[in-house]
């Protein structure tokens, strides 16, 4: 394991912080930040990549059943019809974050010492009802973008990296070599590391050590304009850091406005990309619309 050797120092980490930061960018009162990318004319183009027409669903199942590799479940009462009735209904409990729900961080779900996107502090924004500032309820609207995925598993020829794998700007221009394909601005970037695969194989893999970004691919994702970030990975878990233990949440989402969809399927959305011979779609995720919330569970579809 190599985990505990630094990728940058904490002093590099702050000034890269300061490089990325998108405060004040679309205004003082934007809660949108990096789907700010995402243009009517972004929207078109993503359309345009509809020529199959086959649809592709990168959530997870939800699951009473606490999974092995996080212990998290959703609260899911079915309630059935009294005589004289002919409808069943049922009862859902879902917190959001975590490993096994595939969902969206509100902008300002995640915080670094007090700090919040667009120059806003904890002590103004998180309230005993939710956030008054970039609520999940800010992406209403909805994401309808071009996505790509990365395979970096593929790029460097194994089945699953390692959890201890830190992934590197050469990585990810590599996995785009491989692709044939350039991530720009507005779009969508999925990663794969086949960590699915390496859960298959390794009975017992802590969920909580993780391969995943360092903080040099948030400044080239910041660089690029990638609208959403997602994947089978997110930072580097543990992090080498004692200040910014996730870059993607405490640099990503408060200094830049980086929209995250947590946890997606993407073995399914491999396989579809072999079969067309791309590794661009189109991709749709629809938050539902709740005032104050900090995130909420997703069914992004993509379609070829």
């Amino acid at each position: 394991m190599n985990v505990l050797r630094p990728e940058m120092s904490d002093d590099d980490l702050l000034s890269l912080a300061k490089r990325v930061s998108n405060v004040g960018r679309w205004g003082d009162a934007d809660e949108l930040g990096t789907l700010n990318y995402i243009t009517p004319s972004k929207r078109r183009e993503a359309a345009a990549l509809v020529r199959n027409g086959e649809s592709i669903s990168i959530a997870r199942d939800l699951s009473t059943s606490p999974e092995p590799q996080t212990n998290e479940a959703i609260d899911h009462k079915v309630l059935f019809s009294v005589p004289g009735h002919d409808a069943a209904y049922d009862f859902l409990g879902i917190a959001p974050h975590g490993f096994s729900v595939t969902h969206l961080d509100a902008i300002c779900h995640s915080t670094w010492n007090g700090a919040l996107y667009n120059g806003r502090e904890v002590r103004d924004v998180l309230r005993h009802d939710g956030l008054a500032f970039g609520s999940i309820h800010a992406m209403r609207e909805g994401i309808f973008t071009r996505g790509v995925l990365l395979d970096v598993a593929a790029a460097l020829d194994v089945d699953f990296l390692e959890p201890d794998h830190l992934i590197t700007v050469d990585e990810l221009e590599r996995a785009e070599d491989l692709a044939g394909i350039r991530v720009g601005t507005g779009d969508a970037l999925l990663v794969r590391t086949g960590r699915r695969r390496l859960e298959a194989a390794r009975a017992g893999q802590p969920y909580d050590e993780r391969a995943g970004l360092g903080a040099r691919c948030v400044e080239w994702m910041h660089r690029r304009e990638v609208a959403v970030y997602g994947g089978d990975c997110v930072e580097l878990m543990p992090y080498p850091s004692e200040i910014i233990r996730m870059p993607l949440h405490h640099i990503g989402m408060p200094f830049m406005g980086l929209c995250l969809l947590d946890w997606p399927e993407v073995e399914g959305l491999k396989a579809a990309c072999e079969r067309h011979e791309r590794w661009e779609f189109l991709l749709t995720v629809a938050p539902v619309r709740l005032p104050r919330g900090t995130g909420a569970a997703v069914n992004p579809i993509c379609v070829f």
